[in-house]
């Protein structure tokens, strides 16, 4: 059997024609042919998927192709009190802490004076006791707590603490990256966190299921903090950047790129950064940082739109978000086509614009919905967006996490989010005509879960 199929003379499909099977040995007729040539006569396609298994095999794909989580706040168990994981560690996740404040009249002064077991309590029994558990960040917990064979709920913690104390900790770390479907995350390594560069000094190896980041924060943000702190290590610095603040920072950085190996730097940026600008960062950013990460070939992951402490009362959970001015993204990558800038942005308002400018330059790969844009409403008017103007040339979601068991949820909602976008837009290009299969679908879920990544931060160096 053969399907025909017809054409006007410029090889489109004409609207009022309706395809009929030939019988074996049939031919189109003459007239046919001669209305509307050319005729095209196939075979039916059997890898071809249809509107109707479209959804189905997406689903599927998304749930066996494992992802990296390019930016996390987790470190393995090696490092100690850095490796925050356990109930009381996600209930006072800072995404909790905001919401409590709302729902209780304990004062935050009062809160801070508990411990970190009684805090847990007190939002436990405000949140998921007394209220339901409907906001993205307490749904998140009940998830996490059933995926680990735990009873969401309970009235009290007891139980449930008894059983994060008696996990081995390797053990554990795989468990919960398996369930999560992550092949290695990435994390954030300050070179000026005291505590935590002693244990790189000491030798602690994170393992292939983490990787470092150097975060650069304290050096391109808080500069005036923080020129004690690098005079003492050795590298002369001066308050104003000048001098030969530079060549020490460039010194400071390839010292701490030899210790931690990190994919990328990165750097949180505020919502009022510009670029080029006459201050501290600017000055650093054009004499120190991209000029190694030039030489190094080594990506920038700029995180733009934070507003620091808009209430210091509510400690990490007084941050906010603001609208920011993409110009700064385009001049960077404009001014340093040769330097690969990861770009994630804060607010909801300027995704539509990172877009345009990712079109416009290569070397701007957008990521990720960030913070206070990781909710499914918008996460999913984001990722159609990119899809629109960007095909698969971006990084759909990373977590954010801070507390390892978060990796179950938030790659759980991640998917859950992503299927029904994936399956519209395959389903387009299906009904437009477009061949559709499940090794295209596969091909391109692996390049949203890791290849876009890894093929980016990539050295230009090494082979493709």
């Amino acid at each position: 059997m053969f399907t025909v199929k017809l054409f006007d003379g410029r090889g489109r499909g004409f609207p009022g024609a309706v395809p009929r099977k030939l019988a074996s040995g049939e031919t189109p007729s003459a007239s046919l042919r001669t209305c509307y040539s050319p005729l095209r006569v196939t075979a039916p396609d059997t890898n071809r998927l249809d509107g109707d298994r479209i959804a189905g095999v997406v689903g599927e794909v998304l749930d066996q192709t494992p992802v990296v989580d390019i930016h996390t706040h987790l470190f393995p168990p090696s490092f100690g009190a850095c490796a925050l994981s356990g109930v009381d560690a996600l209930l006072t996740y800072h995404y909790l802490e905001a919401e409590f404040f709302r729902a209780s009249p304990m004062t935050p002064e009062a809160y801070w004076q508990l411990q970190v077991s009684d805090r847990a309590d007190a939002i436990w029994k405000t949140l998921f006791v007394e209220r339901s558990p409907l906001s993205e960040a307490t749904r998140g917990v009940v998830a996490v707590l059933d995926a680990l064979g735990l009873d969401p709920g309970v009235r009290s913690l007891e139980e449930t603490r008894a059983w994060f104390a008696s996990q081995a900790h390797e053990e554990h770390v795989d468990r919960v990256m398996d369930l999560a479907g992550v092949r290695y995350v990435v994390m954030t390594n300050d070179p000026l966190d005291p505590d935590e560069m002693r244990l790189w000094t000491e030798g602690r190896v994170p393992g292939d299921r983490f990787r470092a980041a150097l975060r650069l924060d304290r050096v391109v943000n808080e500069w005036d903090a923080h020129v004690e702190a690098l005079r003492r290590r050795g590298f002369p610095v001066e308050p104003d950047a000048g001098g030969r603040s530079a060549t020490s920072v460039r010194r400071f950085l390839e010292a701490s790129i030899e210790k931690l190996d990190p994919l990328y730097m990165a750097v949180s940026l505020p919502d009022t950064f510009r670029y080029p600008a006459e201050d501290v960062r600017s000055r650093l950013l054009s004499e120190a940082v991209l000029p190694h990460c030039r030489e190094a070939g080594i990506p920038l992951a700029c995180m733009i739109g934070v507003r620091r402490q808009v209430n210091p009362r509510l400690r990490l959970a007084g941050d906010a978000s603001g609208r920011a001015d993409v110009k700064a993204v385009a001049a960077l990558a404009e001014r340093h086509p040769e330097i690969r800038f990861l770009v994630s942005m804060l607010s909801r308002e300027n995704q539509h614009e990172l877009c345009v400018y990712a079109r416009k330059f290569a070397n701007i790969l957008p990521f990720g919905c960030w913070w206070f844009l990781n909710n499914p409403s918008i996460v999913t008017e984001i990722t159609r967006e990119r899809l629109e103007m960007l095909g698969t040339g971006f990084v759909p979601q990373h977590s954010d996490a801070r507390i390892l068991e978060q990796l179950i949820y938030k790659w759980r909602n991640t998917r859950r989010t992503l299927r029904p976008v994936l399956a519209e837009t395959y389903g387009l290009l299906a009904a437009d005509g477009g061949r559709v299969t499940r090794s295209m679908i596969e091909r391109d879920v692996v390049r949203l879960s890791s290849g876009n990544f890894e093929d980016f931060v990539r050295s230009r160096g090494e082979a493709a």
